[in-house]
């Protein structure tokens, strides 16, 4: 009585296609190592944190008179 709609079927073949660099991510995804391309995780030392608290702090004591 109604049509079965289905879905689009894609046959995409990519243009770089490296089978080594698969089998690579593949141990590398099996062993629990993680990509670290576009993360940034650089932490901030503890005198950055030092120097903006005491920035702050001046600029809150020049707010209110204190200095």
């Amino acid at each position: 009585m109604f049509k079965k709609i289905k879905h689009k079927s894609f046959d995409y073949q990519p243009r770089f296609y490296k089978p080594e660099d698969d089998e690579q991510e593949k141990r590398k995804r099996k062993l629990g190592f993680r990509s670290t391309k576009g993360k940034s995780t650089r932490k901030k030392s503890p005198i950055t944190w030092i120097l903006m608290l005491l920035v702050i702090i001046y600029i809150v004591a020049k707010y209110n008179g204190m200095i």
